[in-house]
């Protein structure tokens, strides 16, 4: 019979590899969701006077953004 605390240590090491790519990755998700709505606002100061079409694009990119930061929540729509 092999020694438990073995068995014990190897799923404790384990849990925390993946806590911690968990982490990570939530981390890079939040950033790159950041880069993408800083993008937005300087979009919206840059232009003087959007056009319809770019207003309507504007406000789809913000309701994509909207739904995967409430993916990123574990909000469901």
């Amino acid at each position: 019979m092999q020694d438990p605390v073995f068995y014990l240590t190897m799923a404790m090491a384990g849990l925390s590899a993946i806590a911690i790519v968990a982490v990570t990755a939530l981390r890079g998700w939040n950033g790159w969701l950041d880069l993408k709505r800083a993008e937005l606002m300087r979009q919206g100061s840059d232009a003087g006077a959007p056009s319809v079409s770019n207003r309507i694009e504007v406000a789809d990119l913000k309701e994509r953004i909207r739904k995967l930061e409430a993916i990123a929540a574990g909000v469901d729509l």
